[in-house]
């Protein structure tokens, strides 16, 4: 039921589904918390970044993942100094479910999959926005290259 123009709309329904399905298999989640811990990383990731890096980080995640990400944005509060336990306790904190998530493994496996999705060189170029003792929030394949 495509209407001329809307296929835009449908393309990122279906992406944003693909997303959450990868990670939620790779995270062993029910579909929902899987949104509520891409939601929470994509909303730390956001607030740690420097304003430029956020915006084309964003430019390239499918549309409705994109107005995800600038979700209660400031960006005149932005990047906040987080070292790399407030970053997972923020992470942690914005995780509202029944089940106990960990902030380190769902954040790799977020990472994992926007890296699958944006690519390798898009996401080593958001690695190196943060300090050395945080680069290791990004899973193995960051090691490998």
């Amino acid at each position: 039921m495509s209407t001329q123009g809307l296929e835009v709309i449908e393309s990122s329904t279906q992406k944003t589904h693909e997303w959450l399905g990868a990670i939620a298999q790779a995270a062993h989640l029910e579909k929902r918390d899987a949104y509520k811990a891409l939601r929470a990383v994509l909303h730390a990731l956001r607030d740690r970044l420097p304003l430029e890096n956020a915006v084309h980080f964003a430019a390239q995640l499918p549309m409705f993942l994109r107005g995800l990400f600038y979700e209660g944005c400031v960006p005149s509060q932005t990047p906040i100094k987080m070292s790399r336990e407030e970053f997972l306790a923020v992470i942690q904190a914005n995780i509202v479910s029944d089940q106990v998530i960990d902030p380190l493994r769902i954040t790799q496996a977020v990472f994992s999959v926007i890296m699958s999705h944006v690519g390798v060189p898009a996401m080593e170029k958001i690695k190196h926005c943060f300090p050395k003792d945080m680069q290791s929030l990004w899973p193995g394949w960051a090691a490998t290259l």
